[in-house]
């Protein structure tokens, strides 16, 4: 089975370890989150396109970003940029509640159909300016962001709760690192994992359109 050998050659031999996120992965549809066109490739090494200009980021790449964000049953999640969903989903069946935002409504659309579909129902979506964080005032346990940034910016430094995790792709255009922030209190730690290449996100606090 094509999603088993996924979990068996690109992430677990690649050093991911967390279990929950293993059997989560090993249980979600990923075909039903891309389009059909694109089906009998939805557990290839590579990210794949979904339409708008956006894909859908490699397995090992979500896997890595969701293993450091340590989510657990009890954590509220930010999610910036929804895009198909998959991380979403992902996200929903590890933590208490996931919020996620998009720019692209088509897409948000898109995701919150095919969720809906698979049942998952602890998600609430928002279309807007990702970089801004979630629009209302409220602190997040783990926030991760899927598409590239040239800095943290601060408005999501003030949205993580106390002992919150960020994990994000930092840099230009061309290529990011993969960023792990972390909070204690008032204090604040980041560290890179490895270099990675996301498409840019859109907004007042990112990259301009």
């Amino acid at each position: 089975m094509e999603r088993a050998a996924m979990v068996q050659m690109q992430l677990k031999a690649r050093g991911i370890a967390d279990e929950r996120v293993l059997a989560v992965m090993g249980e979600l549809p990923r075909e039903a989150f891309v389009p059909a066109a694109y089906a009998p490739e939805a557990y290839a090494d590579r990210p794949l396109p979904i339409g708008m200009g956006q894909t859908i980021s490699q397995p090992y790449i979500v896997a890595l970003m969701t293993a450091v964000l340590e989510v657990t049953p009890d954590c509220d999640v930010l999610e910036l940029g929804t895009g198909c969903g998959y991380q979403t989903a992902i996200l929903a069946k590890l933590a208490r509640r996931v919020y996620t935002i998009d720019r692209l409504p088509q897409l948000t659309e898109a995701a919150q159909a095919v969720l809906g579909r698979l049942g998952i129902d602890n998600v609430d979506y928002f279309v807007g300016d990702g970089s801004k964080g979630w629009p209302e005032d409220r602190r997040f346990d783990r926030i991760i962001v899927t598409a590239a940034m040239p800095e943290i910016p601060q408005t999501l430094l003030e949205q993580m709760n106390d002992e919150a995790i960020l994990s994000a792709p930092v840099g230009d255009e061309a290529a990011q690192d993969l960023m792990v922030h972390e909070k204690s209190g008032d204090e604040h730690r980041s560290r890179i994992i490895c270099p990675c290449r996301f498409v840019k996100l859109i907004g007042k606090h990112a990259f301009p359109e």
